[in-house]
């Protein structure tokens, strides 16, 4: 087992190192509130538990030169971000830089233990590769509501199988290492906070736009969960009373009209109706349609597919609006398989924002597409668990 650091001062010093690299004992003491001698005695206890490692001497600032510390080169974490429809899996190393990165299809309705054995087998090729011999932790992000604390996802409404399953558990016996669950759209927002597009924000909504619609609330540098890690489940939120059914059992959920599924289901019966010649060639050629093909269909010029995605981002908009009023974040960030879609999604969802929010909370406001794309869930999944090994024990 990988040791953990022994106080709050050691996780800080680690945190700082994954965040911005190697760095000098002089200059991490610029950024600690710690005397120089007491930063010493710290610096060599991490030294000591192998999680740091001397890395050669700093550049000269004067005087006696100072060595460079860096995190040990051999640390590795494993980030999964299981979708509805496919799943990622990358090893990082301790600066969460991608070293090996593996997509494939899947279907998450094939429950838990299909989806965790193609998981671990996209390990085992990730570690045959060599860019990891094993995993000091490993962070996972799934579809649907998390209970955070014991890593169980809790009725889930577009995974069935997994309710209260032990997913953190039964993968930390598999992998021999500490694991971490979290909602898949929360990793999304620690990835693009660690290396994408809200690096430099500290309070930001990143929302999630795939199969479902969800949002990761990070307030302060710190994702916002809740009380009993729902916070953030905005595809739950009704737009039309006595709606369309949604997945959740309740009518008129923002998902029941827009994500992929909907967004599929809604072109489909375009192309049935003769209401876009595009899609109905398309769906005569495929059997099905995705959102993918509505983004194609638009991008040909189709009028009903753009009518399509204009009036999804006017729905999602309409809730971000309100988001946005009640929160003031910094930033907006748009991720997920859907954000294919281009520019007319992301027109539509910011002249709902901008037209409907106060003044005063959009006067500053990005409202932005993430970064990142895939590599943010499992960039955000090593986050999450490289938090918790650099957290004291």
């Amino acid at each position: 087992m990988t040791a953990r650091p022994a106080n709050a001062h050691q996780a800080r010093l680690l945190r700082l190192l994954r965040d911005g690299g190697p760095n000098s004992r002089a200059q991490l003491g610029d950024q600690v509130e710690l005397s120089r001698s007491r930063l010493a005695v710290e610096i060599d206890r991490l030294l000591e538990t192998g999680l740091v490692v001397a890395d050669g001497l700093a550049a000269s600032r004067g005087g006696r030169r100072s060595h460079n510390i860096r995190l040990a080169p051999a640390l590795r974490f494993l980030g999964v971000d299981i979708g509805a429809t496919s799943v990622d899996v990358a090893v990082t190393n301790a600066e969460l830089e991608v070293l090996g990165h593996l997509n494939q299809p899947m279907d998450v309705r094939e429950g838990p233990v299909a989806v965790f054995e193609q998981v671990l087998a996209m390990a085992a090729k990730l570690r045959a590769t060599g860019v990891a011999e094993g995993f000091d932790g490993a962070g996972i992000g799934v579809p649907g509501p998390v209970r955070f604390p014991e890593g169980v996802p809790v009725s889930p409404p577009i995974m069935p199988g997994w309710d209260g399953f032990p997913v953190r558990e039964a993968l930390s016996q598999e992998l021999g290492c500490p694991v971490m669950v979290d909602n898949d759209v929360n990793i999304m927002a620690l990835g693009e906070q660690h290396a994408g597009v809200a690096r430099s924000v500290r309070d930001f909504l990143c929302i999630k736009i795939g199969t479902g619609i969800g949002c990761g609330i990070v307030v302060g540098g710190e994702v916002y969960r809740g009380t009993n890690g729902s916070a953030g489940d905005i595809g739950h939120i009704v737009v039309e009373t006595d709606g369309r059914q949604c997945a959740c059992g309740n009518r008129g959920c923002l998902e029941a009209y827009f994500g992929g599924a909907a967004l599929a289901k809604d072109a489909e019966a375009a192309a049935r109706d003769g209401r876009s010649g595009e899609l109905a060639a398309r769906l005569a050629e495929a059997g099905s349609l995705a959102a993918t093909d509505v983004s194609a269909a638009a991008g040909a010029g189709d009028a009903c597919a753009i009518d399509l995605i204009r009036a999804g981002g006017t729905r999602t908009g309409q809730v971000i609006a309100g988001l946005v009023s009640f929160f003031n974040p910094g930033l907006v960030v748009i991720g997920g398989g859907v954000t294919g879609l281009g520019h007319n999604l992301l027109a539509a969802i910011r002249t709902q924002v901008y037209r409907q929010s106060l003044p005063l909370a959009t006067g500053n406001l990005p409202i932005v597409l993430g970064e990142l794309g895939p590599v943010a869930g499992v960039t955000g999944a090593a986050r999450l668990t490289s938090d918790h090994l650099f957290s004291p024990a």
